[in-house]
Formats: C-alpha cells, sequence, structure tokens
C-alpha cells in the first residue's frame, strides 16, 4: 500500500508525519474536534488521540524490530483505529461522552476504504479485524467469550499485532488508570500464548472442527468432530457487478442454484423493494434440495454476517458443508459492470451495500475463499 508506506514513520529517526498524514486522508481530518471521555482521553479530541497513539507506536522496539511490511499495516491499523468515532460519539445525560459501536462501525468504514484504495484482501481483512477488535485486550479477562475472540483474531490477523495495538492506543491517551490497562493487556498477550494463538492462526483439528466451534457454545476447541456432512452447500457472497453468475457458469456449471435475482424476476420484486418474500422463497427452494441431500449453489449478494448466518445455519441443519466464495472487484469495475446488466441495481442500494459490507471469515464455512474476478 504505497500511500501508507510513504507516511509510516521509518528509520533513522522515526519521526510522524502528522501533517502529511492529514493533508493525505479526509477520514484523518474528520477526527478533528469530536470530544471524547475526559476519565480516559484527557488528552483531547480524537485526533489528538490518534496522533499520540501513531507517535506511541513508533516508540516501541517492538514494533521497530517487526519486518517493514508488518510496521506499515500496524501503522495504518493504529491511524484507523478510531475512525468511526465521528458517527458514533454521543453526549448522554450528565454531559456523559459515549462512542458506543465504533468498533464495529469501524470495520465497515475500514473495508470500504481500504477496497477504494485497492489494497490486498487479505491485508485489508487484517486491519479491519484489529480495529474490530481493538478494545478486547483492555478488558479481556471479563469476557465469557474471549476464547472464540482471540481464536477469530488468530484466523483474521494476529493477536500480537492486536497486543501492540492496544498498547499504543493505552499510551496515546492521558488517563489514569495506564498501568492497570497496560496490565491486562499483558495478560492478554499470556492467555493468547497458552491457547497457541499468539502470532499464528489457532489450529484446529479439521476444518468440520473449526465450524462446529464457532457454532456451538462451550464447544471443546480440540475436540476432533466427526464429519457427517451429506452434501456441499456453495454460499456465494459479493456486491452487484463482483461477477457472482461468472463464477457459477465457470466453476459450477451443473449444480442446482437458489439465485435471489432469479426469484426477484419471476415475483416481480425490485432490488429496492421489501426483499422478505423473495429471501423467504429463497430459504424454501435450500430446504428443498437440503432434504433431498442435493449439493447446490446459493446466490446471493449476502454482504452481511447477519444474513450469511441464516443461510449457513439452515444448511448445518441439515448436515451439509459450508463453502464460502466471497466476490470482489474494485469499485470502478463493479459500477461498471452494474450499469451494463439488463436490470443494474440502483446505485443508492449499492451504496447501502458497500456500507454493510463484512468479508467472510473461516469462522463461518469449513472452507472460505477470497476471489477478485477482475
Amino acid at each position: 500500500m504505497r500511500v501508507f508506506d510513504d507516511l509510516c514513520p521509518a528509520p533513522p529517526d522515526w519521526t510522524v508525519p502528522w501533517a502529511e498524514i492529514r493533508e493525505a486522508f479526509a477520514w484523518v481530518r474528520a477526527l478533528a474536534g469530536v470530544p471524547q471521555d475526559a476519565v480516559h482521553h484527557a488528552e483531547g479530541d480524537v485526533e489528538v488521540h490518534t496522533r499520540m497513539a501513531v507517535e506511541a507506536l513508533a516508540s516501541l522496539d517492538e514494533w521497530r524490530e517487526r519486518p517493514p511490511e508488518e510496521r506499515v499495516r500496524l501503522f495504518t491499523t493504529v491511524l484507523m483505529h478510531d475512525i468511526a468515532k465521528p458517527y458514533c460519539t454521543k453526549v448522554e445525560d450528565g454531559g456523559r461522552i459515549t462512542a458506543h459501536g465504533h468498533s464495529r462501525r469501524g470495520d465497515l468504514m475500514v473495508r470500504r476504504i481500504l477496497w477504494e484504495l485497492d489494497a490486498p484482501v487479505a491485508w485489508r481483512e487484517h486491519v479491519a479485524a484489529l480495529v474490530r477488535h481493538h478494545q478486547v485486550p483492555f478488558w479481556a479477562l471479563e469476557r465469557p467469550d474471549l476464547q472464540r475472540i482471540a481464536f477469530r483474531v488468530s484466523l483474521l490477523a494476529r493477536n500480537d499485532d492486536l497486543v501492540l495495538l492496544a498498547t499504543a492506543d493505552i499510551l496515546g491517551r492521558i488517563c489514569s488508570d495506564t498501568e492497570e490497562v497496560l496490565e491486562n493487556i499483558a495478560l492478554y498477550r499470556e492467555y493468547c500464548a497458552e491457547q497457541g494463538c499468539l502470532d499464528g492462526p489457532r489450529e484446529f483439528p479439521s476444518d468440520h472442527a473449526r465450524f462446529w466451534y464457532f457454532r456451538k457454545d462451550g464447544r471443546d476447541p480440540d475436540y476432533a468432530a466427526y464429519d457427517d456432512t451429506r452434501l456441499t452447500a456453495t454460499v456465494l457472497s459479493g456486491l452487484p457487478g463482483a461477477g457472482k453468475d461468472h463464477w457459477i457458469a465457470e466453476h459450477r456449471p451443473d449444480v442446482p442454484v437458489v439465485s435471489l435475482d432469479r426469484l426477484r424476476a419471476e415475483m416481480g420484486v425490485s432490488p429496492a423493494g421489501d426483499q422478505r418474500p423473495v429471501a423467504a422463497a429463497a430459504h424454501e427452494l435450500a430446504r428443498e434440495h437440503l432434504r433431498a441431500g442435493r449439493s447446490f449453489v446459493w446466490n446471493a449478494t449476502n454482504v452481511s454476517r447477519q444474513l450469511r448466518d441464516q443461510c449457513t445455519g439452515l444448511i448445518a441443519d441439515y448436515r451439509g458443508r459450508v463453502e464460502l466464495v466471497a466476490l470482489e472487484a474494485p469499485p470502478r469495475v463493479l459500477r461498471d459492470r452494474n450499469r451494463s446488466r439488463r436490470s443494474p441495481v440502483p446505485e443508492a442500494v449499492v451504496d447501502r451495500l458497500v456500507r454493510r459490507w463484512e468479508t467472510p471469515d473461516l469462522t463461518e464455512g469449513h472452507r472460505v475463499d477470497w476471489l477478485s474476478t477482475v
């Protein structure tokens, strides 16, 4: 990522070029003037905190010792970790300032911005996952779902990266509990090391064991679950114009397809209309294939995890193997393709889908492929 390469602090002086960073990114300038809770952020607004966090990162020996490409990726992550605060910050009754939901919304914003900058998919998803979970090490030992979160981070990014991000975040603040939070971050590092997921992905006995670990609470991650799948359901995910129909024609030409576009056309429902009847019809058609033990393709945008969970949950109930295929194209290519379709999806609908876009990951299926269709 050349733009971040050029701005990342580098030896010998490791200087943070904040003026150039502000000039390069409108989303950095948007942080200026956004208030924060003075108890945990006495340093000032979100821009001040972000600059201090980046400077703290640049001072860490552990970060300086990383390979250049890893330094750039972590620099980008710290720079973007509070990107959603301008849109989530509220002043509540009594004057308390909160920013509930900024981690999840930050994940969505990071994905869109880095997609528009043509970042490699794995690089982008690494940064987005860290932003999504950047507060976890602060209060990790209080979370009942800590193991599952730590394992998910290890599959999408790295927990030692999350530790460095959290360390830079807390050192980039003026608050009274810095030492306590640093101790919690250290405990999170130790926990991840004990769980075998600090600097690499957590290993599972099989894809099937991993799939059911993330689907069923209380599952032993080392349990070698018997693979009793009866069929394979290929669930596509991609924005309009990503090339889903073309991929099916090339890779699954003889497999039945549950197509929401086809159902919309048959039912006379606009892409901008109420999609619930279309979704209900798709689920019923999928059940027919599942009852028959027949492999099939589920062709829909499926851009949010919530929508995919409805598909994958149904497939799992019928002992199906879930293979997710995430298809992408650069913004201009995608929009040109959509406009050239016989029935293009309205631009407003595409924009709404982009804002909700969550790329599938290995916690959702037996197999996940991220593919470019350029």
